[in-house]
């Protein structure tokens, strides 16, 4: 699986991290000094890339978390069919069907660009 091992302390606003065995964006990362008996703890607040689901999670800043590795990719539009899009990869030139976003407006060759994360894929 395309994924690495990272400390919490390593996190910041705007990556990515996996909660839940999804990977989520981080939308908020705050810690908590240390205890008399205990560690720093940081919480982290994310949301599904995938399937938009508001996640959260609580560690101490020197747990390891794993990080999955989303590739960002272009691609073109080769057709739309109501709310779905046949997109044809610009490296590969592997055709495949997406849902389009609601605020997006696609029409045929339009270039795209789109995440990708173990055969899951999202217009951005």
């Amino acid at each position: 699986m395309p994924k690495e091992q990272k400390q919490v302390r390593d996190l910041q606003e705007g990556s990515y991290v996996m909660m839940e065995e999804s990977p989520c964006k981080i939308n908020a990362y705050s810690t908590a000094k240390p205890g008399k008996h205990g560690s720093a703890k940081a919480r982290v607040e994310g949301r599904g890339v995938f399937d938009g689901r508001k996640r959260s999670l609580s560690q101490p800043v020197d747990a390891k978390v794993w990080v999955p590795i989303i590739e960002r990719k272009q691609g073109q539009v080769v057709s739309v069919t109501g709310d779905d899009a046949q997109i044809m990869d610009l490296e590969t030139y592997q055709t495949f069907t997406m849902r389009i976003p609601d605020d997006e407006d696609l029409s045929p060759d339009d270039e795209i660009e789109y995440l990708e994360y173990e055969g899951q894929r999202k217009i951005v």
